[in-house]
């Protein structure tokens, strides 16, 4: 093959080894399957998830993968319902120079490949770390600016790169075979932000899992696609989607400098850019014992872009209180808590939160921030003024969450459906994974009836 970023990218992914992956490296991928699962587990609780699952059951008779917090379909279905409750309430991972959600597109078809084969945990772990840094890579050769202002929302164009990487790893497929997964991934690439504010927006990293499951599949069957997907001049995904990319960057110190460090994961179940906002909000909470009563208002200073997209929604459903910076702000000082109740009907319908909000939060463009930060400050009504200004939210890679803090998510996404032990063998599991002999010891401790 020439060197070209597809087949390097390829030859990278065909020939890792668990031994290749630093030590780090091994401990943030169980991070990320951890916080995985969690967001999964939440997200049997997201207003749509009963219709994916209808759509996944009607996909295949057969009852040989697990979905996360359910029962056995399909390989195709288990991966389409994984792909959706991952991220259905809005509380997984994102890479934020991307704004790609990464895990729905990797993870599942990693666990639909693992389980069916017996795979061991150090195989799946090379797996998903194959998927995620694919991901990355990609996302970045495209110059995600110039990606971005034409419409394309990533996880459905680059996801099904990283689900293809992490299927082809756990078939084995050697570096020709992965490279026409790689280009059979590129013609399931599909999605656009003309879907924003509805659920279909987060079909897309569900129907990327799928597609790169698809890809790695039909590749192991000899299946030839293009030998350039990525850089191909005519239609390749650099040149047709974006300004032509930067397709240096997906191999730059490919193995040396592992871009999936750059994952950021969600504490709360609302937008990813506007975290920041709500780490900036506890913070004050906790340092002035701040309640509504007391606050006179509330200023919030967004980048022009994350303004754009949260600074005005309303929160007339679930979905966009997700995303509405004037509910978040008041929600949170309203409960001291953010997580899945908040964003009931019965509190974003709640009249005193909607009024707060209209009346009390004025969320404006503030030039001094950038990408995803924020400044908030907070007025009593004795005249005070309390602010906080970040650069990013607890999460982000400049503030990582913990293994405990991840641990301690999963419970509050398992609680009242799931048992406690169940949930800590889960948790030892991951903590273990690369001692785990069959993957389908996890998959057994991740069903229920």
């Amino acid at each position: 093959m020439t060197a070209t970023p597809t087949s390097e990218l390829a030859r990278f992914v065909a020939g890792l080894r668990y031994d290749d992956l630093p030590p780090r490296v091994r401990e943030r991928v169980k991070d990320l399957v951890l916080d995985t699962i969690a967001s999964a587990i939440a997200g049997r609780q997201g207003d749509e998830s009963a219709q994916i699952r209808a759509l996944a059951a009607a996909l295949g008779a057969s009852h040989e993968a697990t979905v996360i917090g359910g029962e056995q379909l399909s390989l195709a279905g288990a991966t389409l319902l994984n792909g959706y409750l991952i991220t259905a309430v809005t509380v997984c991972d994102v890479h934020r120079p991307t704004l790609c959600h990464t895990t729905p597109q990797v993870v599942p078809p990693a666990l639909a490949i693992a389980e069916r084969a017996g795979a061991d945990g150090r195989a799946f772990i090379t797996a998903v770390a194959a998927g995620l840094e694919t991901t990355v890579r990609i996302g970045l050769g495209t110059n995600y600016k110039a990606f971005r202002a034409r419409g394309w929302h990533s996880p459905g164009v680059i996801g099904p790169f990283g689900g293809a990487a992490a299927a082809g790893k756990l078939l084995r497929l050697d570096a020709d075979r992965q490279r026409n997964a790689f280009g059979l991934a590129g013609s399931q690439s599909a999605g656009t932000f003309a879907h924003w504010g509805t659920p279909t927006i987060k079909f897309h990293q569900s129907r990327g899992a799928l597609s790169g499951l698809l890809a790695g599949l039909l590749a192991a069957q000899g299946f030839s696609a293009s030998a350039e997907v990525l850089a191909h001049e005519d239609g390749g995904i650099f040149n047709a989607y974006s300004d032509g990319g930067a397709p240096d960057a997906v191999s730059a110190a490919l193995g040396d400098r592992w871009e999936l460090e750059q994952i950021a994961l969600r504490l709360w179940p609302a937008a990813s850019s506007i975290q920041t906002v709500i780490t900036s909000l506890f913070a004050l909470l906790r340092a002035h014992d701040l309640t509504p009563a007391r606050v006179a208002a509330v200023r919030v200073g967004l980048s022009k872009t994350v303004y754009d997209m949260h600074g005005t929604l309303p929160w007339n459903d679930k979905f966009k209180a997700l995303l509405s910076t004037p509910y978040v702000t008041s929600i949170v000082l309203h409960d001291r808590r953010c997580w899945l109740e908040q964003f009931e009907p019965k509190r974003y319908q709640d009249p005193a939160v909607g009024a707060f909000a209209r009346e009390r939060v004025k969320v404006e463009i503030d030039p001094r921030v950038e990408g995803t930060g924020a400044v908030v400050e907070i007025r009593t009504v004795d005249g005070a003024l309390h602010s906080d200004r970040r650069a990013a939210p607890k999460g982000d890679p400049a503030d990582p969450l913990t293994r405990a803090e991840i641990e301690e998510k999963l419970r509050t996404a398992a609680a009242g459906s799931m048992e406690a032990a169940q949930v800590k063998r889960i948790i030892a599991l991951v903590g273990n994974l690369e001692r785990v002999a069959d993957v389908r010891e996890l998959t057994a401790a991740l069903r229920m009836n």
